[in-house]
């Protein structure tokens, strides 16, 4: 029994020696990283989601996930009854507020107008006859001053008859304008029950079938590039002014794991996301993976400095970040530096002689 006690207080003895001495360590030179960590997705250049121009139901869809679609191709379509009857009333309208629709009652005006210039003519003729009878002293003063009342009637009647005659053209010009663009606003209004693509790419979702409503906030579709792809990430707002364009990425994504990929920040945008309180950071790929799709997840850390000679030590051997445990069980306060998620850079405090325990 005592043998069977001096072995299992040995045993614990040496799994105590054993384990302490896994909690402490020596500073030691090497290389660090700094950077920032992201997550996000993987996205298609030009991605976009598709959203109808109006309300509607769906009656055909002429596109499947995984097409290559042109710029102005036909996606889907939707019902649109009453806005091909209101742009079949609108032609017919144009048709017949044209100038030459109403081609009749533009020349009934022109006969109007040649009679009533030979009229006014005729009763300037006679007027001049009566003032050379007048002159010789033949007829009454009455029949020279009835003559002249004619003779401005029919020139009143002439100039009146012109100026009926433009009115009705300004008039048929305005309402042909009108009606043409009456006639454009219904086409237009008809186009948008034709669902198109903005661009040349690839159809990766379609989340909309044949007979399903839809309205102008929900999308119908996904479009992007067949072949470019860009990584959308998220910063936090604390680390957003250390990120800048141009810096590197080291990017992991579950769809390859085991595997870093590097990339380059090619924009930030410049405003904040209230809700998640994140930044929109994009990189671009130096060498992509050979496969790649839309909406695969991604962490990423963006490298903000680098150096190579560095005295480090663990980061979990830190102790309210500012603090290390000596062998000697002596707290002591250390100048940290640089920091990677596993190690910190130590300027101040210690020598690589130091030997710290794990807290």
């Amino acid at each position: 029994m005592e043998k069977l006690l001096f072995s299992i207080l040995t045993l614990l003895l040496f799994t105590s020696s054993c384990k302490n001495s896994g909690e402490q360590t020596r500073p030691i030179e090497e290389k660090i990283t700094e950077s920032v960590y992201a997550s996000g997705i993987i996205k298609s250049n030009n991605q976009y989601q598709v959203f109808p121009m109006v309300n509607g139901i769906i009656t055909n869809v002429f596109v499947s996930e995984g097409d290559l679609v042109k710029k102005g191709q036909k996606l889907f379509q939707l019902k649109d009854v009453t806005a091909r009857l209101s742009t079949e009333s609108a032609q017919i309208a144009a048709e017949y507020s044209s100038i030459n629709a109403n081609r009749d009652k533009l020349n009934q005006l022109k006969i109007e107008i040649d009679a009533a210039k030979d009229k006014m003519e005729n009763e300037a003729s006679l007027l001049a006859k009566q003032k050379n009878l007048w002159e010789q002293g033949i007829g009454s003063r009455n029949d020279l001053e009835q003559r002249e009342l004619s003779a401005k009637l029919a020139a009143k009647a002439y100039k009146t008859s012109l100026l009926r005659y433009n009115d009705l053209e300004k008039q048929l010009s305005l309402q042909e304008k009108q009606s043409r663009k009456n006639l454009q606003i219904s086409n237009v209004s008809t186009a948008d029950f034709i669902i198109k693509s903005q661009l040349n790419g690839k159809v990766y979702n379609v989340l909309k079938e044949a007979g399903e409503m839809v309205n102008t906030q929900s999308p119908v579709a996904i479009i992007g590039d067949a072949a470019g792809f860009i990584i959308e990430l998220q910063v936090d707002e604390y680390d957003i002014t250390r990120v800048k364009v141009g810096q590197k990425v080291l990017l992991s994504m579950d769809s390859y794991k085991g595997e870093v990929f590097i990339a380059v920040v090619t924009k930030i945008d410049p405003i904040m996301n209230e809700q998640t309180k994140t930044f929109k950071v994009e990189a671009a790929f130096v060498d992509p993976p050979p496969t790649l799709y839309p909406n695969l997840t991604a962490e990423a850390n963006i490298v903000i400095k680098v150096k190579e000679k560095a005295l480090t030590i663990p980061r979990s051997y830190l102790i309210d970040d500012n603090y290390v445990m000596l062998s000697n069980k002596e707290k002591r306060k250390v100048i940290v530096g640089m920091k990677d998620y596993e190690k910190a850079e130590i300027v101040g405090g210690l020598t690589k002689d130091d030997v710290i325990l794990k807290p």
